[in-house]
């Protein structure tokens, strides 16, 4: 019973433990990244949801690879759908993110905050599928749209609508 136990535990799939464990981290560090300016901004969704946004959506990817490379130990591998795990988890985090926005005396709040959510999952499906690039190049404009833009948008004269 303890074989048995011991091997399963310890047995990997079709990637290395290093190489799943560098994409979690991966996804935790750059959606951090993201969800820090949240936080500083002191949003409700900041660090620590963004951080568990992308990782839960790198540990999805990582379960869809290795159901992809079972396939074959599926009687119907048709049914193994990659494309079906990113649908899911999209619609998933918008429905979180939408949780975000809120409608009050008049103005919409939440909306970046919901978007930079939805775009952690995003980063977080990028580090899973190992594609770094991807990754990288997007969370570092992320970066500077929700925390330098704003600098920027709060400098300008604010607009005025005609009635």
């Amino acid at each position: 019973m303890f074989e048995t136990l011991k091997t399963e535990i310890t047995t990997m799939g079709s990637l290395p433990w290093e190489v799943v464990a560098l994409r979690m981290a991966g996804a935790v560090l750059l959606c951090g990244l993201i969800g820090y300016e949240r936080e500083s901004a002191n949003r409700p969704a900041g660090l620590r949801t963004h951080m568990l946004v992308g990782m839960a959506s790198a540990v999805y990817c990582v379960l869809m690879l290795e159901l992809v490379d079972r396939a074959g130990d599926y009687p119907d591998p048709v049914r193994v759908d990659p494309i079906r795990v990113i649908e899911a988890l999209t619609s998933g985090v918008a429905f979180l993110a939408a949780g975000m926005i809120v409608f009050s005396n008049g103005k919409v709040r939440g909306l970046t905050t919901g978007a930079s959510l939805w775009l952690a999952a995003a980063v977080g499906l990028a580090c899973g599928l190992g594609l770094w690039g991807v990754a990288l190049i997007t969370t570092f404009p992320a970066i500077v749209i929700t925390g330098l833009l704003k600098v920027v948008e709060d400098k300008a004269p604010p607009t005025q609508s005609s009635e």
